[in-house]
């Protein structure tokens, strides 16, 4: 099934393995708009719930980006503080979607992520990548922060190497950088190597104990039963800073690169 929401995208398919397969697209690099992030949480939480998936796979189209973030469009056409945290709150619910799925979510990183990206890149549970999937927590540059991912993010890769990213914001760290410091598991010279793998650890995945693999993704994901309160709260601070003269001036800059 395929819902087009502002030129993007979100995709589902389920094969006979019980391989549960969401693909998320939007023509601006991946970058996703308020209402496609609301449709990719929808849709992680539904096939959580699909007794006929064993395993998911999260992935975006194309063979550059794998997602460049929030939609500077929608950010710049923020007004008020109830539609930054509406819109912030899109990253915090496709984050707490992946979380507390009962089924282990296997990342597919096929080029660069940014910000939100990355968020997504961190939220789920096993995460492969091509040498193309460089990354970077551009958020700082345009006068916000990553306050959504940054749990996500700090949770996987530790608060220094976080730290690193949101500080250095307009620097790309490479994907052997991400592997070494555990937010990628493997990393892959071809997008048909990364495939192969990815195909033979979800086949393995879907024939293991359903009851298993959910109570240990339980083990994985404890301490984190406050995100649902704790993201919405991180929301409203790029919420309130994305009024601000700075913030619109500096994404209007960006733009114009």
């Amino acid at each position: 099934m395929s819902d087009v929401i502002n030129q993007g995208s979100v995709d589902v398919s389920i094969d006979s393995n019980g391989i549960g397969t969401i693909t998320f697209f939007h023509p601006m690099s991946n970058s996703l708009p308020g209402q496609i992030l609301r449709k990719l949480a929808d849709t992680i939480e539904a096939l959580g719930k699909d007794a006929t998936v064993k395993v998911i796979v999260l992935q975006s189209s194309g063979d550059k980006a794998f997602c460049a973030g929030a939609s500077f469009d929608e950010l710049i056409a923020i007004q008020d503080l109830e539609t930054g945290l509406h819109f912030f709150s899109g990253f915090a619910s496709v984050i707490n979607a992946c979380r507390k799925a009962p089924k282990f979510i296997l990342g597919r990183v096929q080029g660069k992520a940014v910000g939100g990206g990355v968020g997504m890149a961190s939220a789920v549970d096993y995460c492969l990548a091509t040498k193309h999937a460089a990354v970077k927590l551009s958020e700082l540059a345009v006068g916000i922060g990553p306050f959504v991912v940054g749990p996500a993010v700090e949770r996987k890769v530790g608060l220094s190497a976080m730290s690193e990213l949101a500080i250095n914001a307009t620097e790309w760290r490479t994907a052997e950088w991400a592997k070494n410091k555990g937010l990628y598991t493997d990393v892959f010279d071809t997008v048909e190597e990364m495939d192969a793998e990815i195909q033979k650890l979800a086949l393995k995945l879907a024939q293991s104990n359903p009851e298993a693999m959910a109570l240990l993704k339980a083990v994985f994901w404890e301490g984190t039963e406050h995100w649902d309160q704790l993201l919405i709260e991180r929301a409203g601070y790029s919420g309130k800073l994305v009024l601000s003269d700075f913030t619109v001036n500096a994404i209007n800059a960006f733009k114009q690169k």
